[in-house]
């Protein structure tokens, strides 16, 4: 299994310490040349690979971490995502009405034809969510949803192995609604930094 960051602000800088912190190489990409953030990703460990965006969504697992207005950007960078899990870690509130009313997650997935869409990793601000989520025997939560039935559970698997506890919310507009911005407000799992005893 392969992995990649695209977007490589407080939030992709975050989940890359994640990877480095447990031994786990991912590729890191953004829209700009991969020369200009070589030694920001050298900093953070040797298994954090500066690539193009071409070269990063060649990942199985991909992880969108830019602003919410640059995801149909990416989108672009192959005609169709099958076979590609794309993990949702972006916030927005944008209004209704800008997103025919659905969550953010469910027009993102409209974006990327083909892949499996799952929300997660969004709901912590990136200081926290660059800490070592492993504290007094208790594991970080991170919430995942999807309305990808099977989509979940290689990224729950991957949130293990980066020490978090992942939690399951099942779909976009169900559970998933706790971790979306509905217009002005945010939902109310977000900012919730919450800790699992190990079951």
């Amino acid at each position: 299994m392969s992995y990649a960051i695209i977007g490589f602000g407080k939030i992709g800088h975050a989940l890359a310490k994640a990877f480095a912190r447990n031994g786990i190489e991912v590729s890191v990409a953004a829209t700009r040349d991969p020369a200009s953030f070589a030694s920001d990703a050298a900093a953070i460990g040797p298994g954090i690979i500066p690539k193009t965006l071409a070269e990063a969504v060649k990942a199985d697992i991909i992880f969108l971490a830019v602003r919410f207005e640059s995801h149909p950007e990416v989108a672009k960078a192959l005609p169709n995502w099958k076979g590609k899990t794309i993990i949702d870690a972006m916030n927005t509130l944008a209004p209704l009405e800008e997103l025919d009313g659905l969550p953010s997650s469910a027009v993102v997935a409209k974006a990327f034809t083909g892949a499996k869409l799952v929300k997660g990793f969004n709901h912590l601000i990136a200081a926290t969510l660059a800490t070592d989520p492993i504290v007094e025997g208790g594991h970080r939560v991170v919430f995942l949803s999807s309305d990808d039935g099977d989509a979940t559970a290689p990224v729950a698997a991957l949130a293990k192995q980066l020490g978090f506890a992942p939690v399951e919310l099942g779909k976009l507009t169900e559970g998933g609604a706790l971790v979306h911005a509905r217009g002005r407000t945010w939902g109310q799992l977000i900012f919730q930094d919450l800790f699992k005893k190990e079951q």
